[in-house]
């Protein structure tokens, strides 16, 4: 347009520059309205709000996870209750601590109709400790296996297919334990022939504290979540109780001589599930992340997590797996319409994890770190 035109259109000099201006200002406007990046607190296992699995989310949602991470139940809830309520928008936790969360006021009461539970199979639509009643407190996302854990060099699947192989003098010094007293006399439990390895009287009691002492010559260490895995990769370690496939199976698809095994006295299942933390000023995005966790798409990545793989408790979710990897799926014995890892716990072969049912907590910590002392 020309001067002369400009003129004619009735536009003065000073419309011009206050029409150049505000031209001039409307980028910087326009950066005003997108909404601040909100911060989502997370407190749970390693692994959980690292980019693999919330990348997707975040972006979709102009979210930025904060997390902090733990290594234990019992160090869940001392994070907890050292903290002010609000602290945690969105907790993980193992689902035999669930009601200890609960009883404490440290999660909110969730609506059962904001979740896709009819995805998932019947065994985990209403998972024991996540509900009181009907009343809705924790949603599970992934669980696993417990069992020998072992290098396959030094031992064999039918070795590894027994709790006796703590004992074999090949692994003598060279056997591990995850530093956490439930997994480990859970098993020691079912070595020693209890069917409910957490419900057991007091002379069943002193017989599981009887055969784990008879355990500690064998044992080279007690480690935490890198100690274990560092020392089954580079062979320090030949055997492990307290671990499953959680852990060598992050091996095993590296090339690690390691592998887990469901002996024959039965094997224990892990259990995660999220809550939402009591007093959270950031709910319903806290809502929306669990939501995605346990939406197909959320499981076939839970699945197949960096940090460690598990199995996932949404039908559908098994159906991207397989689509998306299938030999992952494969691996961890997730496919649909033949024998895969439902029928081991439909079987009985796999029990829950649980707290002492007959005695303390605290009766299995001391325990545990006399053991250890020993």
């Amino acid at each position: 347009m020309t001067r002369s035109n400009l003129l004619k259109t009735g536009l003065s000099r000073r419309t011009l520059l206050a029409t150049g201006a505000a031209s001039l200002a409307t980028p910087m406007l326009s950066t005003r309205v997108f909404a601040a990046t909100e911060e989502l607190t997370m407190l749970a296992w390693y692994g959980h709000a690292e980019p693999d699995m919330v990348a997707e989310f975040e972006a979709e949602n102009n979210v930025k996870f904060k997390p902090k991470y733990y290594t234990g139940g019992d160090n869940m809830l001392g994070l907890i209750s050292q903290s002010p309520v609000g602290t945690y928008d969105v907790i993980l936790s193992d689902a035999e601590y669930v009601q200890q969360l609960n009883a404490a006021g440290y999660i909110e009461e969730l609506d059962p109709s904001d979740y896709a539970f009819d995805e998932f199979f019947p065994e985990f639509q209403k998972f024991p400790g996540h509900w009181d009643g009907d009343k809705l407190y924790s949603v599970i996302t992934r669980f696993g296996f417990l069992g020998v854990a072992y290098n396959t060099e030094a031992l064999t699947e039918a070795e590894a297919s027994s709790y006796d192989v703590f004992w074999n003098e090949k692994i003598t010094g060279k056997l591990g334990h995850f530093d956490w007293h439930l997994p480990n006399l859970g098993q020691m439990s079912l070595a020693n022939g209890n069917p409910s390895p957490y419900d057991i009287d007091a002379v069943a009691w002193e017989a599981v504290k009887e055969k784990t002492m008879s355990l500690r010559p064998q044992v080279g260490g007690f480690f935490d979540y890198g100690g274990t895995f560092s020392s089954l990769e580079n062979g320090q370690m030949l055997a492990f109780g307290g671990i499953g496939d959680w852990i060598t199976g992050v091996l095993e698809k590296n090339g690690a001589s390691v592998r887990s095994v469901i002996p024959e006295q039965g094997g224990l299942q892990w259990t995660e599930s999220f809550s939402i933390g009591k007093g959270s000023a950031k709910a319903e995005l806290a809502k929306k992340w669990i939501q995605y966790v346990t939406s197909a798409k959320g499981q076939a990545k839970s699945a197949d997590m960096a940090a460690y793989p598990a199995l996932i408790p949404n039908q559908k979710g098994w159906e991207v797996l397989a689509q998306d990897k299938p030999e992952e799926a494969k691996r961890q014995n997730m496919l649909l319409g033949q024998s895969n890892v439902m029928d081991m716990i439909r079987d009985g072969r796999i029990q829950y994890r649980q707290l002492p049912i007959q005695q303390s907590l605290e009766d299995w910590n001391d325990f545990w770190s006399e053991y250890k002392g020993a």
